[in-house]
C-alpha cells in the first residue's frame, strides 16, 4: 500500500521532495508558510493535486488531546500541530498507511507516543520519548497543564516546564 505522507509546514520549509502522489496536510499550515520558495513548492503541490487540504473531524481531534494531555505535550503544540497529528491519527484509524514529516521534536515526541511513523526532513528525529509537567522553580510542587498562572501559589516562584524521558 502506498504511504500517505501528512506533511507540517516545515517539510516545504525544509526542502522535502514529494515524489509520492499521496500528501496531504490541514489548512491551518497554509498559514505558517511564509518564504517565496516555500510557498511556491507548496502551491505547486495543490495545484497539481499532489498535495490535498484536509479537515479533520473534531472527534479525532479530541482523541488526540486526550493523549498529549497525558504526556503534557499539550503545553508545547500549537492547535495547528494539534490538527496535524490528528490527521495522520485518522488516517492510521481507517487503514492508511501514513507518515508524518515534520522537523519539530514535540510534533516527532508525540508521533512517537502514538505510534504513527514520523521523519524529518533536515532532523535525524527524535530518540527517546518525553513527557513534560509544570513546576515550581522554588518549592517543586508541580502543577496540572491547566494551571493558569505563571507563578507558584505557595512560594510566588516562577512556574517553568520540566521535561521527563520515559523509557520505551
Amino acid at each position: 500500500m502506498e504511504i500517505c505522507y501528512v506533511l507540517d509546514a516545515s517539510a516545504f520549509i525544509n526542502g522535502f521532495q514529494i515524489t509520492s502522489k499521496r500528501n496531504c496536510t490541514v489548512p491551518e499550515i497554509t498559514a505558517e508558510i511564509k518564504d517565496f520558495e516555500s510557498r511556491l513548492k507548496f502551491d505547486s503541490a495543490v495545484n497539481e493535486g499532489l498535495l490535498v487540504i484536509e479537515d479533520v473531524p473534531q472527534v479525532y481531534i479530541d482523541e488526540v488531546g486526550e493523549i498529549i494531555s497525558k504526556s503534557g505535550d499539550v503545553l508545547r503544540l500549537s492547535s495547528q500541530d494539534v490538527k496535524l497529528i490528528s490527521l495522520a491519527y485518522m488516517l492510521m484509524q481507517r487503514g492508511e498507511n501514513v507518515k508524518l514529516i515534520s522537523d519539530d521534536y514535540t510534533i516527532q515526541n508525540t508521533s512517537k507516543i502514538m505510534e504513527i511513523p514520523y521523519s524529518g526532513v533536515m532532523t535525524k528525529g527524535i530518540r527517546g520519548i518525553y513527557n513534560w509537567k509544570k513546576v515550581c522553580e522554588g518549592c517543586k510542587k508541580e502543577y496540572g497543564e491547566d494551571y493558569p498562572f505563571d507563578d507558584c501559589e505557595i512560594c510566588g516562584s516562577r512556574i517553568f516546564k520540566k521535561r521527563i524521558r520515559v523509557n520505551k
